[in-house]
């Protein structure tokens, strides 16, 4: 008898990428998809909280992706957005956390300086203005920079979530017939 038929290859995971772009959207909506209902769950609950209480730190003013096309290259939208991102790489994490997210890149694509609010955000995620800013760092002691960094806590661990969605559990069911099988030691005393 060979050793691979003694010890029989587990096959190898299907990627679930359909999962990890769910759980992109919301977090752990994958796993939910999956059957993992109770782990998809706790993961949409921990990283929302997460994400909306360094929201509410930040007075709702944290989240957003500036745009500071003066002073860059206006013909070239790919450079524009990279000096955009460079100048506040806080977005790059919190783009992560999904659909939550997504107000502060409409808020980039839609807004016009001379409106006061947009048709379906209103002021969410806009840029505050660079006095406000200023006025929230120096009057909420630290909060406002704590509240950034638990939102982008909160979107690098969605992608954790999102790795585990595609790839599945880090455990693999053991075969019915390998449970049957006796021990090396209880077939050397019998």
């Amino acid at each position: 008898m060979s050793s691979k038929a003694a010890n029989p290859s587990i096959p190898p995971v299907k990627m679930d990428y359909i999962a990890g772009v769910l759980s992109y959207l919301i977090p752990g909506l994958g796993q939910i998809l999956q059957g993992r209902i109770a782990k998809g769950v706790v993961f949409f609950v921990c990283l929302y909280a997460l994400f909306f209480y360094g929201m509410f730190l930040g007075k709702w003013k944290n989240v957003y992706l500036p745009d500071t096309a003066e002073r860059a290259d206006r013909g070239n939208p790919v450079t524009r957005v990279a000096n955009d991102l460079y100048n506040r790489p806080h977005f790059v994490g919190q783009f992560f956390i999904g659909a939550a997210a997504w107000p502060a890149i409409w808020q980039y694509i839609q807004f016009a300086p001379n409106k006061d609010e947009g048709p379906f955000f209103g002021k969410m995620m806009r840029t505050p203005p660079p006095d406000k800013i200023n006025r929230l760092q120096r009057e909420e002691s630290k909060t406002w920079d704590l509240g950034w960094v638990y939102t982008v806590i909160a979107g690098v661990l969605n992608i954790l979530v999102i790795y585990d969605a595609i790839a599945g559990p880090a455990f693999r069911e053991i075969a019915r017939k390998d449970l049957e099988l006796p021990l090396k030691s209880e077939t050397a005393t019998v």
